[in-house]
């Protein structure tokens, strides 16, 4: 027989305790404790065999290295995140709000995949709402296979019946096992049912893709031990009024974690957006104050993205700071900066920051095209529209270098742009005549404004 308890485990991090406590000793949350029943099962329910052989210690100058095995799955902008294509017994693990489009990104990628036999577990949806979807998307594979089922067990014989080359998981949190009594959903039902699926994928070599839910502050729900056991998460985001999607490698054994890909949401599913330049840049006909175009790198890809700015003399006692798509602090950094080193007087202004597209960027080289944005829009000062940015500003004041500079010069120069301000320091052994575009190195936000403005 089975022995069942109950145990409370946190909601936000999935850390284990024998009585509820008020905060998270683990993750610092309060609250966040229920309580689960939990059911220790023997070894022959968990699959376990006497006389089972045991693995042993090997030296590693033993052990044979080999490439591994990547699945095309016939989208350009999967394989740039995964790092190549779907590797072989891989753990995949995609996250996003809901309604962003992940059920639609797989079931496209399993229409498209054709010729690999692919079972599509909903636990979600019904068959009928998985074929109207595909009629959408307007694409036909009979090796797609649709599976509606929530248990485990079940699940795991029609796999050994279909012997599917790739299997879908729609989504993680609905699925569940009878080895523990707590409900779908749970805490210990998303890491024993996760751990199965990687047992299997490990023992198969068979490609699994989850798709899991993110709670109300963006991270993925369940333990953080989930996150750990995947080979691979994905956040698949994206402002819902916007027609773009990004979707960002968090984690990625088999690859880098720094890539992008975007694509654009249509009535017939998801567009692969090969030049993200052209979504990220509004097309204006004059030029506009506040705005300034920055070259920024995302992995080893290129664009440009539209910076804008405004700056208005505080309504009320206390200035706003609001910046969507970039990192308040690192604006308000930027602001003291304009103040201590520039003499401008922004401290008593609002001051309002957007990165267009629904793009949020993290790489220091914007910094450049923010303070050029910011100060357009105080002096109400156009920036023509054919110079772009590309470079840090640091504390004092100076121009910092930033890394593949010749990545944004070429990217700038392919889309027609005619100069580019970089860092005087990226001049440094870079032949400026192979490019139409104009390079000009600056070393001091002053030489930024003269240059500028005048």
């Amino acid at each position: 027989m089975a022995k069942t308890k109950t145990t409370y485990f946190c909601q936000n991090c999935g850390y284990q305790a024998s009585k509820w406590l008020g905060k998270c000793p683990a993750c610092g949350e309060w609250n966040t404790f229920v309580e689960e029943a939990v059911s220790k099962t023997d070894d022959k329910k968990r699959g376990i065999k006497k006389g089972e052989k045991k693995a042993k210690p090997v030296p590693i100058s033993q052990i044979t290295s080999e490439k591994e095995e990547r699945t095309d799955t016939r989208n350009g902008e999967l394989n740039r995140v995964l790092g190549g294509g779907l590797v072989s017994g891989s753990v995949v693990l995609i996250g996003g709000e809901p309604g962003i489009g992940k059920s639609t990104l797989l079931l496209q990628t399993a229409l498209n995949m054709k010729g690999s036999r692919i079972l599509y577990v909903t636990g979600e949806e019904s068959q009928q709402q998985i074929k109207m979807r595909a009629d959408r998307i307007g694409t036909a594979n009979d090796s797609c296979f649709i599976l509606n089922e929530t248990f485990t067990t079940d699940i795991f014989k029609q796999i050994d019946a279909l012997e599917p080359d790739i299997l879908i998981i729609d989504s993680i949190q609905t699925l569940y096992t009878d080895t523990l009594e707590s409900s779908p959903g749970s805490i210990s039902q998303i890491r024993e049912t996760a751990g199965e699926l990687m047992r299997f994928a490990k023992t198969t070599h068979v490609p699994v893709l989850l798709i899991g839910h993110i709670t109300k502050d963006g991270n993925l729900a369940g333990p953080k031990v989930l996150e750990h056991m995947v080979d691979t998460v994905l956040q698949f985001e994206g402002d819902r009024h916007y027609g773009f999607r990004i979707l960002r490698s968090m984690k990625n054994r088999f690859g880098s974690t720094s890539e992008l890909g975007i694509f654009e949401m249509h009535t017939g599913g998801l567009r692969e957006v090969s030049n993200p330049s052209e979504v990220l840049l509004s097309q204006r006909d004059e030029a506009t104050s506040g705005v300034a175009i920055a070259a920024m790198i995302e992995g080893q890809r290129p664009m440009l993205v539209e910076t804008q700015a405004l700056v208005t003399n505080a309504a009320y006692g206390t200035p706003q700071r609001s910046a969507t798509g970039f990192d308040l602090r690192r604006m308000n950094m930027l602001l003291a900066v304009l103040e201590k080193r520039s003499g401008f007087k922004l401290g008593t202004k609002d001051v309002f920051l957007n990165i267009a597209g629904g793009i949020r960027v993290d790489d220091p080289a914007i910094d450049l095209a923010v303070v050029a944005a910011i100060l357009s829009s105080s002096e109400d000062i156009a920036i023509e529209n054919n110079v772009c940015f590309a470079a840090e500003v640091g504390l004092s004041g100076e121009i910092r270098a930033v890394t593949h500079v010749e990545n944004r010069i070429l990217e700038a120069d392919k889309l027609g742009f005619k100069k580019i301000i970089i860092s005087k320091f990226n001049l440094k052994g870079l032949d400026t005549k192979r490019y139409k575009i104009e390079v000009v190195g600056l070393n001091k936000i002053e030489d930024v404004l003269r240059e500028l403005f005048g």
